[in-house]
């Protein structure tokens, strides 16, 4: 293979493992909830914004370390989470109640995208931010450069990634979450505590997007708008894998990465972020069920 398409195709498999993890919290919020969040690529914005605040805390308080951002990944995670509940609390859970209809629930999720990320701009600024990280090198693998916090991004994905299938696989929780995905009704007289599975569903969707925003933080600025220009990458992986299916967001999420970065070899790399775009098009078009059968 050409040392370009390989180069290239390593940093789509980077960016896959960042849009997988988002995509898996976005696929599981509509799976469960019928929520069509698009206030999803700001909540991550808002993990990376709280990992960035700890950050700087922690290298106040205790002086440059390694370990304070990995210590702030999980205090922005937390804080995300803290978040997302209080907008199940005010919000989701009020609507649901008065049974509001799809369109009102995403023209309210897109007040709330709105909402957060002014929010991020009057309490942090509107100017690109980092971690206080070290710079490492690259690791040389034959003519290829592979960026260190890359490698690191795509292991922190297929730890989490690993969690999770543990968890809807093997546990009461997930479980009672695939129950409630495939029939609500059903799983409510059978004993299921929807309500606690809603708040199960919010924890771990606000867990995994914050840890995918914290993750682009390591590769990129931290910027206001660094989720927002992701929903379409976002949207595009939970459809083509198939809608509610969490393992289908993860492989339309690592489609969705390496096309996009495999793209800038014959395109223009400003035309990169249309590639999601054409592909969410065409599956809408040819296979709007996706590649894979839309369950939890």
């Amino acid at each position: 293979m050409d040392p370009q398409l390989a180069q290239l195709f390593l940093n789509g498999v980077a960016v896959g493992s960042i849009i997988a993890l988002a995509s898996v919290g976005l696929t599981l919020t509509y799976g469960i909830l019928r929520l069509s969040n698009f206030a999803h690529g700001d909540l991550m914005t808002l993990g990376a914004y709280l990992t960035l605040s700890a950050d700087t805390l922690f290298t106040r308080t205790l002086g440059q370390n390694t370990w304070n951002v990995w210590l702030a990944m999980v205090l922005g995670a937390l804080g995300t989470i803290a978040a997302v509940l209080l907008s199940e609390t005010v919000i989701w859970s009020p609507m649901r109640s008065r049974r509001a209809t799809s369109t009102t629930l995403i023209i309210i999720s897109i007040g709330l995208a709105l909402f957060i990320r002014n929010g991020i701009i009057l309490i942090w600024g509107g100017s690109n931010q980092n971690y206080n990280l070290p710079v490492a090198e690259a690791l040389e693998l034959g003519p290829l450069r592979i960026p260190f916090y890359d490698v690191v991004v795509l292991v922190l994905a297929i730890v989490a990634i690993t969690a999770i299938h543990f968890l809807l696989q093997n546990t009461k929780i997930g479980k009672a979450m695939r129950a409630v995905a495939d029939d609500l009704d059903l799983a409510r007289v059978t004993g299921i505590k929807v309500d606690q599975v809603i708040l199960w569903t919010w924890i771990i969707a606000a867990g995994l997007t914050a840890l995918g925003g914290s993750m682009l933080g390591l590769i990129e600025a931290v910027r206001p708008n660094m989720g927002w220009f992701l929903i379409i990458n976002l949207f595009s992986a939970v459809i083509l894998g198939g809608i509610g299916n969490p393992y289908g967001a993860i492989a339309g999420a690592f489609t969705i990465g390496i096309a996009q970065e495999m793209s800038t070899y014959v395109l223009p790399n400003e035309y990169k972020g249309a590639i999601a775009l054409v592909i969410m098009i065409l599956v809408l078009l040819f296979r709007p069920q996706g590649l894979f059968r839309g369950t939890v």
